[in-house]
């Protein structure tokens, strides 16, 4: 399998030279392991302990103690299989505060994991490692945040891709086993994972009597990916009970298959709804969760309307962990109908409305929602920019651009 650069690789690099825990979390077969061990292999005194080996797993739960003791940088992999090793960590990074003692990996929260003793709040760096990005994939800068943000050189105009190459791309994926894979192997990828995080990571994290109801729901969410969650309106389909519906997503956030995105407000959005939008980490399990192929989304413009927004939402999410601009994403709704699908909000308060189409075309009527959003944001707007199928970067008025989607990994 060809190995594809991490951006995420610096930031784990930086981290490790003034932090004394660094953390890299995401979802499993993400490529976490790969990518730590090239960073680490030509690293003087480190020693790589996974305790998905037996042998591994069985030293960490009899001797934690001796387990972490080690003079150099210890990486150990899928951490959350011994967690009573962090009581050992948290006791010796406190009596030695050099940088760089500890790596660790995990494919669960780490710190929301229920069975954790204790926290390295303050000792710790944690570096969320997504599947690949098309940047990862295609050798690209990834650098869109920066970009409308001007850290970066601007947004590409090199587009070359129609409406069919990104719906190809979005029923891909970016898990590496999936990027390697077609057709129906990359189904029974799909299918395989989505299966075995259910039986048993999600369950790892908390006793689940009906298990049947979490494949089902996480076939709704696929379904209605991008969309402000209605959660009354799902508990009352499955005829369970809201605080299940809670409890089971939330419990989906921790092993990294979904994604909440708050929704923005200011003092002078007060017709703004609170309601969080839901998108998958991956697009290619989304869409097979959805029964949706690459063909299907053809025949069906509306189904891939909703999976393009999805997918560019999760592209500009995975952007984030690695940025130079720190800035948080947002959805914007209002109870009067107005809607941005995105809202990158810089620390320095500066916001970036992004919306999706999944047409080739642009008209002036597509822009109402960002004009909206520049009227309730005043002084802090930006810029908007609408993200469509075409190949050409547009002016459009008033710090207001239409840019072809794969800006998204190309801009930088």
């Amino acid at each position: 399998m060809i190995y594809r650069l991490r951006h995420a690789e610096g930031v784990i690099i930086d981290a490790l030279a003034d932090t004394r825990v660094v953390i890299v979390n995401g979802a499993r077969q993400a490529g976490k392991s790969t990518a730590v061990h090239r960073l680490v292999r030509d690293r003087p005194g480190v020693i790589e302990r996974k305790l998905d080996r037996p042998n591994d797993l069985t030293s960490a739960k009899l001797d934690p103690n001796e387990f972490v003791t080690h003079d150099g940088l210890l990486v150990i992999d899928e951490v959350q299989r011994a967690p009573e090793l962090i009581l050992p960590i948290k006791a010796r990074v406190d009596a030695d505060n050099r940088a760089g003692q500890y790596l660790l990996t995990g494919s669960a929260r780490l710190l929301g994991l229920r069975t954790l003793p204790d926290a390295l709040v303050g000792r710790s760096e944690t570096v969320e490692l997504w599947p690949f990005a098309q940047g990862e994939i295609d050798g690209a800068p990834d650098r869109f945040v920066d970009a409308v943000f001007g850290s970066a050189t601007g947004l590409s105009t090199a587009a070359t891709l129609n409406r069919t190459d990104y719906l190809d791309r979005i029923v891909r994926g970016g898990f590496p086993e999936a990027v390697e894979r077609s057709g129906n192997r990359r189904a029974r990828f799909f299918e395989s994972y989505a299966r075995d995080l259910i039986d048993r990571d999600v369950t790892q994290l908390a006793e689940i009597q009906r298990r049947d109801d979490l494949a089902r729901l996480l076939s709704i969410l696929a379904d209605r990916t991008a969309s402000p969650l209605s959660i009354e309106g799902i508990a009352n389909g499955l005829a369970i009970s809201k605080n299940t519906v809670e409890r089971y997503i939330a419990l989906f956030e921790e092993v990294f298959l979904v994604k909440r995105v708050p929704a923005w407000t200011n003092s002078a959005t007060t017709r703004a709804t609170r309601q969080r939008k839901l998108v998958f980490v991956d697009s290619g399990l989304c869409a097979h969760l959805a029964g949706l192929s690459a063909e299907r989304l053809q025949r069906d413009p509306a189904r891939g309307g909703s999976l393009i927004e999805s997918f560019v939402i999760s592209e500009i999410l995975r952007q984030l962990t690695w940025s130079d601009s720190y800035a948080r994403l947002y959805h914007y709704r209002t109870r009067d109908g107005e809607e941005v699908d995105a809202v990158i909000e810089h620390h320095d308060g500066r916001v970036v409305g992004i919306e999706v189409k999944a047409s080739s075309s642009v008209s002036g009527d597509d822009l109402r929602h960002l004009r909206h959003l520049r009227s309730k944001a005043g002084k802090n707007f930006h810029g908007g920019v609408l993200l469509y199928t075409g190949t050409e970067v547009l002016a459009l008025g008033d710090r207001l651009i239409a840019a072809p989607i794969d800006s998204l990994w190309h801009s930088g």
